[in-house]
């Protein structure tokens, strides 16, 4: 998932539902500069096996609300 959204810049908001995160390691730069991005729910990520989150969220400035 490294880079998954990455750069996507007219992203306002993004609904997870039934996606299936169990056997993810990278979620690094997953969100890196979407610059519109206004709301996330990742409440139904399981990040058991995730080692990696740096700089998930770098560059979000227009993020108001996030639900982990």
């Amino acid at each position: 998932m490294s880079h998954m959204f990455n750069g996507c810049s007219s992203l306002k908001e993004l609904k997870f539902v039934n996606f299936n995160t169990n056997n993810i390691i990278n979620m690094s730069n997953l969100f890196y500069k979407c610059t519109s991005l206004e709301e996330l729910d990742l409440s139904n990520f399981n990040t058991n096996n995730v080692n990696k989150m740096n700089s998930m969220f770098s560059g979000c400035s227009s993020l108001k609300k996030l639900n982990i």
